[in-house]
């Protein structure tokens, strides 16, 4: 009777431990998932390699043999670089020649740091260089990701071609954008966006990080979360776009996912 007993006990536990493992064991590999999603979430990748080419190849190569190699241009005195990127066959980066590590950098908003926007928008001649052919301006979009959407840690703008899809739909809000930040109907790729019509002079006197920090209120003080983009609008005019990081929808805020390095567009 007591080995009865002790065999029905037996049982009833194991029932038991087999019901908590069914119940426990999806709330385990859960956790597991949004721990791997905060880590992400909460650490950026860390890399150093643009600095290494800059600091040790491109500027003393310039200083020593006045050859920007393996950079296309490097200018001391303007206070940056670009270097052919070895994605796509047009895309090209423009780089401080100091050391910056992102648009979270407090000197992105400083008066006397160079207009790095102004600049690598100057700088898509490049592409056309190695096109060997023009290219229209509405083709052409420059790009940094957030703090959190980047694998480098030197302030890097992405000179590039603008994804087909996101210039189709751009273009339809073309009349519509405004010299106010406005988010942009229905977003882009499944992503939040904010707009504004910009003008060459208030991109040269402003420049495209401090619009952003003064014209958002999310963004004053928390810039690592953005990232930020540029194309040309019909009549000479610019467009910012601006994304944020966000747990729902998720992103990271890459604002480069606009852009196609394979340069479909010129296709």
């Amino acid at each position: 009777m007591l080995n009865a007993l002790l065999s029905r006990k037996r049982k009833s536990i194991m029932s038991l431990r087999r019901r908590l493992f069914l119940y426990v064991a999806p709330l385990v590999m859960i956790a597991i998932a949004i721990a791997g999603a905060l880590w992400i979430w909460v650490k950026p990748p860390q890399s150093s390699a643009l600095w290494r080419i800059v600091s040790q190849q491109c500027l003393p190569n310039q200083q020593a043999h006045n050859n920007p190699a393996p950079c296309a241009q490097v200018d001391p005195q303007a206070g940056f670089v670009v270097f052919k990127d070895r994605n796509g066959p047009l895309q090209y980066l423009l780089m401080p020649s100091a050391r910056i590590t992102g648009i979270e950098s407090p000197e992105v908003l400083a008066a006397t740091t160079p207009n790095f926007f102004e600049q690598a928008w100057q700088a898509r001649h490049f592409m056309a260089d190695k096109y060997g052919k023009a290219i229209d301006d509405a083709n052409i979009s420059l790009a940094i990701n957030s703090a959190y959407g980047r694998t480098q840690n030197q302030l890097h703008i992405h000179i590039s071609c603008l994804l087909p899809s996101v210039k189709t739909q751009l273009a339809q809000y073309a009349a519509d954008y405004s010299e106010q930040w406005e988010p942009i109907p229905g977003g882009l790729l499944g992503h939040d966006y904010l707009v504004r019509r910009v003008t060459p002079e208030e991109l040269q006197k402003q420049g495209a990080f401090r619009l952003l920090a003064a014209g958002v209120a999310r963004a004053d003080g928390r810039m690592r979360s953005f990232g930020l983009a540029m194309t040309a609008l019909p009549g000479g005019d610019f467009l910012l776009l601006a994304t944020e990081r966000s747990l729902l929808p998720f992103t990271l805020a890459s604002a480069e996912e606009i852009q196609d390095h394979d340069c479909q567009v010129l296709k």
